[in-house]
């Protein structure tokens, strides 16, 4: 091992022991790294490849998809999405818990945030849940996992990411390949569910008043159709990418000020506070870890990483469930966007020698991540959820196991069945 990667590993997990920010930290341990070099000029280099990493027309579609995402958590979407899982699912024994996991599903995919699903789903659902005789720690549980759902299913923004530092990848084929995933893993939380409270004597809890379901459904549409306009949008070669998320702020903008009347020129200024602070954030992520990618590959760590992993094994399944456990790992002590930015030009080169296309590994490696988001100690979802429900972490984490077992079991069918990912956008023609 070269003294420069040295530098790299001790810096940054020296920083992050230190509870310095990780954009912060990856910044600094690439800087470190950079001079250690000694043959070329710090500064302006590590300049150079920030800007250069967030000089991509692709990513300019984050600011806005986050956007869109804070105008559709604000305007009245989560009720009215609620009260359709409630039509659908509502009658069903034990429906409340169904009505939860559906309805962050959809709020998830709309919103393009799984945080923002957890507050504002679990902010409602979360006392209704106890009311009818569920613990706080299962519903805070299942709303943190089911929330995750909404990352896989479009559109998403940490797939757009995916698609910048992977060298090119569709971001039409990445969005269409985590519909089936997303809704595999919230089925599977459902059954998970099912079982806990046939267990725990709830299975004949539903909802108090289900909705009908026209009127639900009507009620949903406009929100839903945000979906179906991005995507059909793309498919159909009307938009790109970047153009479809542009659209879903000026939908989202009248669907919440004027269709549903809950957004006001006086919720204007707060709205574009916490878009620019979330998009500042992802954008100095981008920034600093394709500074650290180009150091990595300058010193031949992707190719290193290769030849290590082929040498341990030359079986794809031995590979692609080492490849798994590490990210499990990494999602327990780092956030979804820097742990894509980071691992991606590592992984990407041993799974594509493999055989595996790099769409079908941008959706297992999201679909781990998302474990990551429900895990202690830097689980945002279920940080988040606790804080909704009025409860600790401790106290949570035991009755989540079973969900993070279901969300286990369906990144492993995600990784070892190339159909879940690749069906539809191989139907589609996006590759």
């Amino acid at each position: 091992m070269s003294a420069e990667i040295v530098v790299l590993l001790v810096v940054f997990v020296g920083l992050l022991i230190l509870n310095v920010p990780v954009a912060v930290a990856i910044g600094v341990s690439a800087l470190a790294m950079i001079a250690t070099l000694g043959h070329v000029p710090t500064a302006f280099l590590m300049a150079e490849r920030m800007s250069n990493g967030i000089n991509s027309f692709p990513l300019l579609a984050i600011p806005f998809f986050v956007l869109s995402g804070v105008l559709m958590g604000q305007g009245g979407m989560a009720r009215r999405l609620m009260d359709f899982a409630a039509a659908m699912v509502g009658r069903l024994p034990g429906g409340l818990a169904y009505v939860n996991t559906l309805s962050c599903m959809l709020f998830g995919a709309v919103s393009g945030s799984a945080a923002a699903a957890v507050s504002s789903i679990g902010g409602f659902m979360i006392p209704q849940m106890k009311e009818k005789g569920y613990s706080k720690e299962f519903a805070v549980a299942l709303t943190a996992t089911s929330a995750t759902t909404g990352l896989l299913i479009p559109p998403s923004n940490i797939m757009i990411v995916y698609a910048v530092v992977s060298g090119g990848v569709s971001v039409a084929g990445l969005f269409m390949a985590g519909v089936v995933p997303g809704m595999l893993i919230g089925f599977l939380l459902m059954v998970a569910s099912a079982v806990l409270m046939r267990v725990g004597g709830h299975s004949k809890a539903g909802v108090a008043q289900v909705p009908r379901f026209w009127p639900a459904f009507f009620g949903a549409l406009p929100s839903l159709l945000l979906i179906f306009i991005v995507l059909g949008g793309i498919l159909g070669g009307v938009f790109s990418p970047t153009e479809a998320s542009a659209i879903a702020v000026a939908y989202a903008v009248v669907l919440g000020g004027f269709f549903y009347r809950q957004l006001g020129w006086a919720d204007v200024p707060k709205i574009l506070l916490i878009a620019a602070k979330t998009t500042s954030v992802v954008m100095l992520l981008i920034g600093a870890s394709q500074a650290m990618s180009w150091v990595l590959t300058y010193e031949n760590i992707p190719q290193m990483v290769s030849e290590a992993m082929l040498t341990l094994s030359a079986n794809p399944l031995m590979v692609f469930l080492l490849i798994n456990v590490l990210l499990l790992l990494v999602g327990t002590f780092m956030d979804m966007t820097p742990a894509v930015l980071i691992f991606t030009p590592i992984f990407l080169p041993v799974v594509v020698e493999l055989g595996m296309h790099p769409v079908h590994f941008g959706i297992m490696m999201i679909a781990n991540l998302c474990i990551g988001l429900c895990t202690p100690p830097v689980g945002t979802c279920l940080f988040v959820g606790c804080s909704v429900g009025g409860t600790t972490i401790a106290r949570t984490t035991l009755p989540a196991i079973p969900f993070f077992l279901a969300m286990l079991v369906g990144l492993l069918l995600v990784t070892y069945v190339p159909w879940f990912s690749m069906a539809l956008p191989g139907w589609l023609n996006l590759f």
